[in-house]
């Protein structure tokens, strides 16, 4: 996902944020529709209101998050959007501890901002935020959809409502230049690298390994957006910047934990 991305980023001057948005979310679904071949007939209102929910919150979390990465490098958005999931971790346990490891999270923030958004454009750092409250969102209703759809078709549904909402957009800011042979195999590339793959991935993933063990190897994602970031697009990191993608990992990984343990 986070290779992906970062092709993304390669080709944003070529179709803008918006422009790579609606390539990804909209090839992503052609392929999804066409392997899944959903049914359409027999669900209720409510289960159609989840995956327009579900779709709705996949569009806001892409858009938010690639004007994000436009901006800033990829491991500082990957690590602003994590804290949406932390957040919804911290607020579900309601457990005292998790106060430290959302302390821990700010402090890398504090880190990562150099103390006052002063080393980060403001406003990509404000969309990776509000990416991370729709990636909160996203995890919530692809809960939902699993339980009221079969196998993968409620995702490809909302993959589906997702690349509708977005067409708008990105014709608005790309037009013709979505439909060139170049930028299209591009956005190929992202759709499967950042949708297609990385999802069925998980739904195989989440049936052989505790959603425990699976949470907290998500956590990584800022260090390998990082990774990525440095071998696609070489955007360097400084030790600080290191420093503050470590302390949100452990955030995230001793939330995690620490909600497993209550469980138990």
């Amino acid at each position: 996902m986070q290779f992906g991305a970062a092709v993304a980023v390669l080709l944003m001057p070529r179709a803008g944020a918006l422009g790579v948005v609606t390539l990804r979310l909209g090839l992503a679904a052609l392929v999804m529709l066409a392997v899944c071949r959903p049914r359409l007939r027999g669900h209720s209102r409510a289960d159609w209101g989840t995956v327009v929910a579900f779709g709705a919150a996949m569009a806001a979390m892409n858009t938010l998050f690639y004007q994000a990465a436009d901006r800033i490098p990829l491991g500082a958005a990957v690590t602003f959007e994590v804290l949406g999931p932390l957040a919804l971790s911290v607020i579900v346990s309601r457990r005292w501890v998790n106060l430290v490891w959302a302390g821990l999270a700010l402090g890398g923030v504090v880190l990562l901002s150099g103390g006052g958004f002063d080393r980060l454009d403001p406003v990509g750092a404000a969309f990776a935020l509000a990416a991370g409250s729709m990636w909160a969102a996203y995890i919530v209703f692809s809960a939902r959809t699993g339980r009221r759809f079969p196998q993968a078709d409620g995702l490809a549904l909302a993959i589906g409502v997702a690349a509708l909402l977005t067409l708008p957009l990105g014709v608005a800011e790309a037009g013709t230049t979505l439909i060139t042979p170049a930028v299209l195999v591009l956005g190929l590339a992202v759709a499967l690298l950042s949708s297609v793959l990385p999802y069925t991935l998980e739904l195989l993933a989440l049936r052989r390994l505790p959603a425990s063990t699976f949470a907290v190897l998500m956590s990584l994602e800022p260090a390998i957006a990082a990774g990525a970031g440095f071998l696609v697009l070489h955007q360097a990191l400084s030790l600080i910047d290191a420093l503050a993608i470590t302390l949100v990992i452990a955030a995230s990984m001793g939330a995690v934990r620490t909600q497993v343990a209550g469980k138990g």
